[in-house]
């Protein structure tokens, strides 16, 4: 429950943000959802499914400005080649951070 409630007041944070204005909030509001009930038990899938609802502008990389709960928490441990963005490897790193 406490992941809920942290999921939605960052997706009310992130909405009074100039840089995600143009965000389709319920994609993000779908994104915490997914995103809070997600273990380290989920499949590969499930993960892909994520990145395609937080990769908002679909150029196959979700970047910090993208990233909400515990995907922004840990944006930089995710980003193990350093380029500012998680590709659907190293998002399927967030399970690992799960356990």
């Amino acid at each position: 429950m406490k992941k809920v409630v942290a999921s939605f007041i960052l997706i009310a944070a992130l909405a009074s943000c100039n840089s995600v204005k143009n965000m389709d909030t319920s994609k993000v509001s779908d994104a915490a959802s997914m995103l809070a009930s997600l273990s380290s038990n989920s499949t590969v899938q499930q993960v892909a499914s994520l990145f395609k609802l937080l990769d908002t502008n679909n150029d196959d990389s979700v970047s910090s400005t993208e990233a909400v709960g515990s995907v922004a928490e840990n944006f930089e441990t995710l980003d193990t080649n350093n380029n500012s963005g998680l590709d659907l490897t190293e998002l399927q790193g967030i399970l690992a951070l799960l356990k």
